[in-house]
């Protein structure tokens, strides 16, 4: 566990620290409750060697997300370093119908705040643990292809994570991709990793987005990822979403194609099952070729 240094933290924040606690994070970092001297609880997240940038890239993400009015609602970053993110802390509560509904139609206002480029203007970023290219790439056919796609078969490939079949059939849905991915769209602003685990449900009646890794890229793969993992009244949620900004036909069918990246990457992260998943996704989306 990375232990916080209270002192480095007190000047970092620019405010003593009375306490920290440790509490439940991810799969990554390690989290804590801090309480400040006047009070005010944040969230603190830290990693002992995290590669360069790992969470400049991170607040850059939030900070994107959250200069959306009316959108998704997204924590304050308070600081960062090298080692340390002091975000404002949210407190949760049960999810409900009524905060579901919200979210579909904040989440379609976030993504149509739009996105300079498909890929990152703020160059390579990170997915879990594993590097994420920032491109840019011309459209979003070729970013997941050569972006998403193509860097995490060859990686499960290597690691014996994925079987022959399986990765032939990711292949020839690589070669196919202009023809599988619906009417053009110009690049969204995505959260990028937004499985429910990234969707917090605050006690203001919010959603509130942390942990994640924003480019610009097509809107159905943060909705293809809420569905991967499950999240609560997502039925309400994508059809606020839908009220709000309508999806391009067929896009329940596209749903497979913007779920190969996740699955791949957790494929290179725990092997087990997950190669085969992407095989199976990726003959279901070839299956719509007819």
């Amino acid at each position: 566990m990375s232990v916080i240094n209270s002192g480095q933290l007190a000047e970092l924040l620019g405010i003593s620290v009375s306490s920290t606690t440790p509490i439940g994070g991810g799969d990554i970092c390690d989290a804590y409750r801090v309480e400040t001297s006047d009070g005010r609880q944040l969230f603190v997240k830290t990693l002992a060697d995290p590669p360069d940038g790992f969470f400049d890239i991170e607040s850059h993400g939030l900070r994107r997300l959250r200069d959306v009015p009316d959108g998704v609602a997204v924590p304050e970053v308070l600081a960062a370093s090298r080692h340390w993110l002091a975000l404002e802390w949210i407190t949760q509560t049960a999810p409900s119908r009524k905060a579901a509904e919200r979210f579909g139609r904040d989440l379609a206002t976030t993504h149509r705040r739009g996105y300079e480029v498909f890929g990152s203007s703020a160059g390579d970023g990170w997915v879990g643990t594993l590097p994420l290219p920032g491109g840019p790439w011309p459209d979003w056919p070729t970013m997941w292809a050569e972006g998403r796609l193509a860097p995490y078969l060859r990686r499960a490939r290597d690691l014996g994570a994925i079987n022959n079949r399986d990765m032939s059939d990711v292949e020839r849905v690589m070669d196919v991709l202009p023809d599988l991915t619906g009417p053009a769209e110009p690049p969204s602003l995505l959260h990028g990793d937004l499985w429910a685990g990234n969707v917090m449900w605050g006690d203001d009646g919010r959603n509130w987005l942390i942990d994640p890794a924003t480019h610009g890229g097509h809107r159905e793969t943060d909705l293809a990822m809420l569905s991967l993992f499950g999240l609560p009244y997502l039925d309400h949620v994508l059809a606020n979403y839908h009220d709000a900004w309508p999806l391009a036909d067929g896009w329940q069918q596209r749903v497979p194609l913007h779920q190969l990246h996740p699955i791949l990457v957790h494929a290179v992260l725990f092997g087990g099952s997950y190669g085969a998943r992407a095989g199976h996704l990726a003959r279901q989306v070839l299956s719509t070729l007819g």
